[in-house]
């Protein structure tokens, strides 16, 4: 594998996952980040020996960047994004892609056109009991799919929106789905495939703050299988997500990262030395960055082969629209047809 050479352009603490990740990765390497803040950009590349910028497009310029990393805050992802791959530079892009479908849209299809790859962050897809889900549901194991519940009742003080003012904004920040159930979502069409209708209520109950701290959806699938979504910040004190799989042969349940039941027939539940760590129920940084290291080794591999990575940018396009479609049906009080 040759030596990837990345930038970064936002230094929050999204971006710690992503320098960890990177360090942790022997061929790869942090050539230069970016921040508006020119004490941040200067204290995080000191401590990690690279060259620091206030100006994100001197990135874009640089022949010794090969793949970018932006993780700046959600509602500027698909703008600089769109810069990045315009500039011939391979893109990870934090989650969500953008806040729109239309901005998403825009992104994959110049992804294409400049033959680069776009992965959008969507880490969980690697942990193991994840992929072990996968491959059951890939494989016909557990039948027909009947029933996929995703419950994420996570919950976020009043202070952390206001700690930021684009925060629990619709156009920069988004709400409990477009925020931290993206993740949960991304792995429903994973494990379940695309959306036929959809039916919505989003709500703010709890915190002063534009976007919703509740959202709750019931869909049905190509597939014919129905589904049901619930993603709160007030819930108090917070629980781990869980997704739970029905299918006409057995069920599979899931709680944070732990496999809490597993009925599938001929296949024996699967162990793990350790169990996964699992975070971000009341603190958005408490999560680990093994995945992000595990997804961004994947995307040099996808790279270096000429193949899809597993997270592609349509992966995160998908989960935009079926939240914009939440929202919109939401918004009219009618199912909608996707």
């Amino acid at each position: 594998m040759v030596n990837w050479r990345f930038g970064i352009i936002g230094c929050g603490s999204v971006a710690d996952f992503h320098i960890e990740a990177i360090r942790q990765i022997e061929e790869a390497s942090l050539v230069v980040v970016s921040s508006r803040a020119e004490a941040k950009a200067q204290a995080v590349a000191e401590r990690e020996g690279c060259t620091w910028t206030t100006d994100y497009r001197e990135i874009l310029t640089r022949s010794d960047v090969d793949i970018v990393c932006v993780t700046t805050s959600s509602g500027s992802h698909a703008a600089i994004g769109l810069e990045v791959v315009n500039a011939g530079k391979h893109l990870i892009i934090e989650k969500p892609i953008s806040m729109n479908v239309n901005d998403a849209e825009r992104l994959v299809q110049a992804a294409k056109a400049n033959n680069v790859t776009l992965s959008v962050i969507s880490q969980r897809r690697f942990e193991a009991q994840n992929q072990a889900i996968k491959r059951v549901l890939d494989e016909g194991d557990l039948g027909k799919l009947l029933l996929v519940e995703v419950s994420l009742p996570f919950h976020r003080s009043q202070s952390y929106y206001d700690s930021a003012k684009w925060r629990g904004t619709i156009a920069e920040d988004g709400g409990a789905l477009m925020n931290q159930g993206i993740h949960c979502l991304d792995l429903l069409l994973w494990f379940a495939g695309d959306v036929h209708t959809v039916f919505g209520k989003v709500a703010t109950q709890t915190h002063e703050m534009e976007a919703e701290d509740l959202g709750l959806a019931i869909l049905q699938f190509k597939n014919g299988a129905f589904g049901t979504i619930m993603a709160s910040t007030s819930i108090a004190p917070g629980f781990a997500a869980t997704i739970n799989l029905y299918g006409e042969k057995g069920s599979i349940k899931l709680e944070g990262s732990t496999i809490v039941h597993w009925t599938v027939p001929g296949r024996s539940e699967p162990t793990w030395a350790e169990a996964g760590a699992y975070g971000g129920i009341t603190d958005p940084r408490s999560i680990v960055s093994d995945f992000h290291q595990s997804q961004l080794l994947d995307v040099m591999a996808a790279i270096e082969a000429g193949d899809e990575p597993l997270v592609t940018g349509e992966s995160g396009l998908r989960a935009v629209q079926l939240v914009e479609q939440i929202y919109k049906s939401a918004a009219e009080g009618l199912q909608l047809t996707i």
